[in-house]
């Protein structure tokens, strides 16, 4: 506890200050309390640790299968990590960002307001380089998106903004949709400057290519009806107990990614006349007997053998074996 003066020992600091023996100076100041922090009345803090945090949680979540539906759909390596998770106004965060770039506004029903997802190039390039059939390289020089990468791109925010909803889905089911895309972050007020905002931001590595940074921006209004949600989910998770291990933790997720399932009756060749001519009750004779196993596909990879049948009204299949070598399919 800091020393405190008596009066005696104030009237003579007074005395040498009026007499100059002292200079203001150099008078002695009590010292601050320790652990006072000051505060920005300006940008008051909106999330507390514990919410920001949970939010980190989440979104690694979603970097962990945003990097594997990338790497599938644009066939190469692509890697997604979760950087940082701060808060800032939105007049702040949209003074940060690189000009060009390209922001999604998108709504996530049924929250109320929008949220903001920043794409900048040097993720966007190489990725449209992939979906174009190049080799996934940065251009030389950075400059304006033409309007058909801006169409490719608003499709790929679409993929990116499933996957969001898709990681959100246990804790709080929204229905994303893309209200508006832009490319000049100057223009954008779709949210109030001194809203405080949460901004995850996730570094992307695409293929070579590094250094493409994907930021989310939620207001503290769209946020508020799943905090609390988010808080008690991650710290108690239903049916697991809080000291579940990072295995536990993955196998979760790898659970619950959603596989194309494609069964093969089998296959026969016709000619496009023949194909032009058919008409219904037409048969086609394939190139398997009734008896033989149908091929089962587990997204591009044969894994399975099925003999086919019925469950209730529904067609089925029953699983007999499994397929030995397991082919890739075109």
């Amino acid at each position: 506890m800091p020393d405190i003066l008596s009066q005696a020992e104030i009237d003579a600091l007074l005395a040498a200050l009026s007499t100059g023996q002292i200079k203001p100076e150099e008078a002695p100041v009590q010292t601050a309390i320790s652990g006072v922090k000051k505060y920005d009345f300006r940008r008051p803090n909106k999330f507390s640790k514990d919410q920001l945090r949970t939010l980190q949680i989440l979104h690694e979540n979603l970097a962990r299968i945003l990097s594997g539906f990338l790497s599938g759909y644009l066939r190469t390596n692509i890697s997604m990590t979760v950087s940082s998770v701060e808060q800032f106004t939105f007049d702040d965060f949209i003074r940060s960002l690189p000009m060009p770039t390209l922001l999604t506004i998108f709504s996530l029903k049924p929250l109320k307001g929008v949220a903001v997802m920043e794409t900048n190039l040097h993720f966007l390039f190489p990725v449209i380089d992939l979906l174009f059939g190049g080799p996934g390289e940065m251009p030389k020089k950075i400059r304006e998106l033409t309007d058909i990468e801006v169409s490719v791109a608003k499709k790929l925010s679409a993929k990116i903004l499933e996957n969001l909803s898709f990681a959100w889905s246990d804790v709080f089911k929204v229905e994303p949709e893309i209200e508006s895309v832009e490319t000049n972050p100057r223009f954008q007020q779709v949210i109030s400057p001194s809203e405080v905002v949460a901004v995850i931001t996730f570094s992307t590595i695409v293929g070579n290519s590094s250094g493409g940074v994907v930021n989310l921006c939620f207001s503290q209004a769209t946020l508020e009806p799943l905090l609390a949600q988010l808080q008690s989910y991650y710290h108690v998770r239903p049916g697991e107990s809080q000291e579940g291990t990072a295995r536990e933790e993955l196998l979760y997720w790898i659970n619950r990614m959603p596989l194309e399932i494609t069964v093969v009756t089998g296959e026969t060749e016709i000619t496009v006349r023949e194909f032009l001519n058919l008409q219904v009750g037409d048969v086609v004779p394939l190139n398997r007997g009734v008896n033989q196993d149908m091929d089962v596909y587990v997204g591009r990879q044969l894994r399975y053998k099925a003999q086919a049948g019925t469950v209730g009204q529904y067609l089925a299949v029953q699983i007999t074996s499994f397929a030995e070598g397991g082919e890739l399919v075109g």
